[in-house]
């Protein structure tokens, strides 16, 4: 899986970013075949969740989306994260149930 890693409006620590990339890469547990990973975090206006964290992960004939904001980047990459796990075991039970 090849992962992509950006920082918009800020300069991310290099601990963020191994944090990030360590993160995602637990994806590969739920679905073997991901192509592409994206990582984008940004600042939002908004007070009570400052950060944003977006995953956009590139499987086969399918590109899965998820943003979550929170009040740290590592709480946000947690709930993309999970939120991108979710979606790749219903994309996986849909998909392998057409074989």
């Amino acid at each position: 899986m090849k992962t992509t890693f950006t920082a918009r409006h800020f300069d991310a620590s290099k601990e963020l970013h191994t944090y990030a990339v360590d993160a995602v890469q637990k994806l590969d547990q739920f679905y073997d075949r991901i192509v592409t990973c994206d990582i984008i975090l940004q600042p939002v206006p908004d007070d009570e969740n400052p950060q944003q964290a977006e995953l956009n992960v590139k499987v086969p004939q399918k590109l899965i989306n998820a943003k979550e904001k929170a009040s740290s980047y590592e709480k946000a990459i947690n709930d993309v994260v999970d939120n991108v796990s979710r979606q790749l075991k219903k994309y996986k039970d849909k998909n392998l149930a057409n074989y």
